[in-house]
Formats: C-alpha cells, structure tokens, sequence
C-alpha cells in the first residue's frame, strides 16, 4: 500500500473520532466543536496532501483513485448529516449534494465501460475546497444562521454547477441512442 493510500485511510478513520467530538459539542460553540474543527480541517487537508504525494511521488494507484474522492465525500456528508439533524442545513441541501455525487459516480462507471475516464475538473475541485470551507465556518460560527444560509447557498450552487459541467462535458459517454 502505499503512503498516499495510507493518508488517505488515515481521513477515513478520522471521520468517526470528528462524528463523536461533534455530538459531544451539542452543536455548541465550546472546546469540543473547536477540537472537532481541527479534526475536520486535518482532515480535509490530508486530501491535498495524499494527492500531492500520489502526483509527486508516482503513487498513483487503483485503490486511490477509488478511496480518495470516497473518503472525500464520507468526510463532507458525515458534517453536513449532522448539521442537517442539528437544524443548521436544510435536508434539500444535503439531498442535492448526495445526488449530485451519485449521479457523476455513475456517470463516471459508465464511462468507465466505454474505455472513458473521467477526471476531476476545475469546478468540482472547487467544490470540494468551498465545501471544506464552509463547512469549517459554520463549526467556527455554530450559531450564525445568516452565515449557515449563505454556506448552503455556496456549497449548493457550486454543487449544481461541477454537476451539470460534469454532465455538458460527458453527455457523450452515455451513448443515448442505443
């Protein structure tokens, strides 16, 4: 296995230690949301710090590729579920995120079928860091609603957007006139 790999597993186990120091805050400003927030930002940061290592290092591998945008998405749906159960993000919120990740999963396995790959563009990378982002300000400002509403608009417009350039850029991988 190599390091990049490594890291990224190391995101993964870190999403249930940040889901307990979460519901140990009560989704209140305090020691245990601050603790929660290094947790996530760790976390959110090892996803540039594998793929550096994977690029730079030429650990590129299969697994990787699988487990990284995995571990990404684990990460940001584990926050915004919780967020959601709190009151702090409407359920459409999460639901648009959630089928957005879906529908490029898919997009991409069938495309895989066809000899395609995908790889991740400019506008899901941006979603990736303005979702981490937001969702780091809304753990800092638990009890700023202005500043929550404005962090879902954020994460769901650039959601929209990465989708529908995923979809304009690959309509062709799904071949409909079969």
């Amino acid at each position: 296995m190599t390091t990049a790999s490594k890291i990224t597993l190391a995101r993964v186990a870190l999403i249930p230690v940040y889901m307990l120091l979460m519901y140990l805050s009560g989704g209140q400003s305090g020691p245990m949301m601050w603790i929660a927030l290094v947790v996530f930002i760790f976390a959110s940061a090892t996803d540039f710090v594998d793929g550096y290592i994977a690029r730079h290092y030429n650990q590129v591998s299969d697994f990787g590729k699988f487990l990284d945008p995995l571990a990404d998405k684990l990460l940001v749906l584990s926050c915004m579920a919780i967020f959601v159960e709190w009151g702090m993000m409407p359920a459409w919120a999460l639901m648009i995120v959630l089928t957005r990740e879906f529908a490029v999963s898919g997009l991409r396995m069938v495309a895989s079928g066809t000899g395609t790959v995908i790889a991740a563009g400019w506008s899901g990378k941006v979603k990736t860091a303005s979702t981490m982002v937001g969702l780091c300000v809304m753990m800092a400002f638990p009890t700023a609603k202005i500043m929550g509403t404005v962090v879902t608009w954020i994460i769901v417009l650039t959601t929209l957007y990465s989708g529908a350039e995923y979809f304009a850029n690959n309509w062709s991988c799904l071949n409909l006139k079969k």
